[in-house]
């Protein structure tokens, strides 16, 4: 990747939904991406700013090498590193298998965890600002009816934020979380539920982006820690 003044930014689940839209938003100022996803296949972004490794994040005993791969493609200081990258499961607890349980916890926490444990001592010894960003979820903020792993995963990733946070005081890195309710992407396709039709039933994705550059743009020294999107009327209907 050519070396950019504006540094690198490391997006997963960069192929679509919030990621792809925090991608291009992140190119539109002037940033480089190195987008991460399962695969690439649909609507590929084309910016000479733009490149793309695919991993598979539910995979934990291959990640760690996959991410050396990645350590290998980065020739410039990183900026940032967005986990973004996550499945839902929704269904009473007895219906879920446990292949699903680990699935989602698997995917929505431990990936990033290993992640962020792999990338924070190259972070720290850049020795400038550095924001790590988190996609939660408004799941993280209060347990649901059928999202009760979904929901686990996002309390997990919300304790870890607060924790590493902690960690990274003392250093330039900055770590943040937002949290969304309901988003209008493709994350929807395979649930048997999804928002209302009007505007103000959903989030658009690039709502979620535009939030994303605020925690970048904030003053060093200032850390945005938490913050909570929702539509304006929370409606839900069955496809």
């Amino acid at each position: 990747m050519n070396n950019n003044p504006k540094g690198l930014i490391i997006v997963s689940g960069a192929s679509s939904g919030i990621g792809r839209a925090m991608s291009m938003s992140l190119l539109t100022e002037g940033y480089s991406v190195l987008g991460i996803a399962k695969e690439f296949s649909q609507k590929r972004i084309k910016h000479e700013k733009f490149d793309f490794i695919e991993i598979d994040y539910s995979d934990l005993d291959k990640l760690p090498s996959e991410l050396e791969r990645v350590i290998n493609l980065v020739d410039q200081p990183i900026r940032g590193l967005v986990n973004n990258a996550g499945i839902g499961k929704m269904a009473f607890l007895e219906q879920l298998s446990v292949k699903d349980m680990r699935l989602v916890m698997e995917t929505n926490f431990l990936s990033h965890a290993i992640v962020t444990k792999v990338f924070l001592p190259i972070l720290k010894r850049q020795q400038q600002l550095v924001d790590i960003v988190f996609t939660g979820s408004e799941a993280a903020l209060e347990g649901a009816k059928q999202g009760s792993i979904y929901c686990a995963s996002k309390f997990a990733v919300r304790g870890f934020v607060q924790a590493i946070r902690e960690e990274c005081a003392k250093t330039r890195v900055r770590v943040s979380i937002v949290n969304p309710g309901a988003v209008r992407t493709p994350f929807f396709d395979d649930l048997h539920f999804e928002p209302g039709g009007a505007s103000e039933n959903a989030i658009e994705a690039e709502d979620v982006a535009e939030v994303l550059l605020t925690i970048f743009n904030a003053r060093p020294g200032t850390v945005i820690d938490e913050i909570n999107l929702s539509p304006q009327t929370h409606v839900w209907q069955r496809k």
